[in-house]
């Protein structure tokens, strides 16, 4: 399983930078941290109209609403214990623990320990 999760990244990744090597990376400087939700923070660290990167990080018990957009979205845990629902399925996650959610999901998640997920969205968000 870890294999093919691993081989679906390394795709996205190099998917990612065809699309995106003629453009500009921009980065926040400095990286204002803003409040998501209750108990959840997020600094927006870099981004082109075809890549976002994002740290969100989790106060214990705190929650990430149920939701989908159109961008894919790969969650790397740097810190911390989750659970995440993505469509019908239950994850439990820690540190160094990789998801792939396609876009157009629902998906969510609870801090079940405080913790760091760092987010990558294709293509960039707007909001």
């Amino acid at each position: 399983m870890k294999t093919l999760l691993v081989a679906a990244v390394v795709s996205f990744f190099a998917a990612c930078c065809q699309e995106c090597s003629n453009e500009k990376v921009v980065a926040t400087a400095p990286k204002k941290v803003q409040q998501a939700a209750p108990g959840v923070t997020r600094r927006i660290l870099a981004y082109n109209d075809g890549l976002m990167c994002v740290e969100n990080t989790f106060l214990t018990g705190a929650v990430g609403s149920i939701h989908s957009h159109p961008h894919t979205q790969l969650t790397y845990v740097v810190s911390g214990k989750f659970r995440f629902q993505v469509g019908d399925e239950v994850y439990e996650v820690s540190a160094g623990d990789t998801l792939l959610k396609q876009d157009g999901i629902l998906h969510g998640c609870v801090a079940l320990e405080g913790g760091v997920l760092l987010d990558i969205f294709t293509p960039m968000r707007e909001d």
